[in-house]
C-alpha cells in the first residue's frame, strides 16, 4: 500500500528537518568541535572553512526551522556543488569512492527544497 497523497508536505518537512540537523552539525563541529572533528581536521580553520562552517551553521539553523527556505536551500546546493567538485572529485570519478557522496546528496535534496519549498511544518508555510 503506497503512503497517501496527504503525506507529502508533512514529509517533505520531515527531509528539511532531518537534512538541516545533519547539515548543522557539520557547522558546530568546525567552531564548538560538537561533535569533535575527525583527526586532522583540528586547528584554526582557513578562510574558505570559517565560510563553509557559518553557512552550515547559519544555514542548518535555517533550514532546520524552515525560514527562508527556498533562497537558503538554493545557496546550500551551491555550496555543496562546490565542495564535491573542489574537494572530492579530483579524487576520483566515484562519489562512493572519493568520499564525495554526502556532498552530492546534500546538494540535490537542498536543490529539491529549493523547488519544493519547506513543507507544512516551516515558519515558512506559518507565514503565508
Amino acid at each position: 500500500m503506497p503512503i497517501p497523497d496527504s503525506w507529502s508536505s508533512k514529509l517533505l518537512s520531515v527531509l528539511r528537518i532531518v537534512a538541516g540537523l545533519g547539515f548543522l552539525h557539520h557547522g558546530t563541529m568546525k567552531f564548538f568541535h560538537l561533535p569533535p572533528p575527525p583527526p586532522g581536521m583540528s586547528g584554526p580553520l582557513n578562510p574558505l572553512m570559517m565560510t563553509a562552517g557559518a553557512l552550515e551553521l547559519v544555514g542548518g539553523a535555517l533550514i532546520v526551522i524552515g525560514l527562508f527556505t527556498r533562497p537558503v536551500a538554493f545557496i546550500l546546493s551551491g555550496m555543496m556543488a562546490v565542495a564535491y567538485f573542489m574537494a572530492h572529485a579530483p579524487q576520483g570519478l566515484y562519489p562512493a569512492l572519493n568520499g564525495g557522496e554526502p556532498a552530492m546528496l546534500y546538494c540535490f535534496i537542498f536543490l529539491y527544497l529549493a523547488a519544493a519549498g519547506g513543507g507544512i511544518w516551516s515558519v515558512d508555510a506559518t507565514r503565508k
